[in-house]
């Protein structure tokens, strides 16, 4: 599972998702992309399945960028804990999205996969997402000229 090597601090504290993605908000490298709609914590184990739905469906072909990295640690006190007694220990790890992020990223495969291949992931995650290409990120301003 991806998780940092070393962390400043150990434990974090909740923080808030209010607003929209600043950064990360368009397609760098692939063709495809997988874009969030909505605020939402993903798992490292969730990036994970999305990353091996994708890998298995287009069959190892072309190439997946994972624009995202669980760097926040959330900590759970155990089962039947009285209250008090501090900050439960660390049970995994979160990538904070916010709308607007991209998630994925796909290059080298024809649409119809790439499409096929994001929609299967995008069932894998917590949050609902849209799939876009890169000419319509790279056109945004464009358009509204016109």
């Amino acid at each position: 599972m991806l998780m940092p090597k070393r962390v400043k601090r150990r434990k974090q504290f909740r923080g808030s998702m209010a607003g929209k993605a600043t950064k990360g908000t368009t397609i760098t490298y692939g063709d495809y992309g997988l874009i969030s709609t909505e605020p939402c914590w993903i798992k490292s184990t969730q990036i994970e399945a999305a990353r091996v739905a994708m890998t298995r469906y287009v069959k190892r072909g072309g190439k997946v960028w994972i624009k995202i990295f669980p760097d926040k640690p959330v900590t759970a006190q155990p089962a039947e804990t009285r209250m008090g007694s501090g900050k439960g220990s660390v049970e995994y790890w979160v990538a904070v999205v916010k709308p607007g992020r991209v998630l994925f990223e796909m290059g080298g495969i024809p649409a119809e996969t790439a499409k096929e291949a994001l929609r299967l992931a995008m069932h894998k995650l917590p949050c609902k997402c849209k799939i876009i290409a890169r000419e319509a990120t790279a056109e945004g301003g464009d358009n509204s000229e016109e």
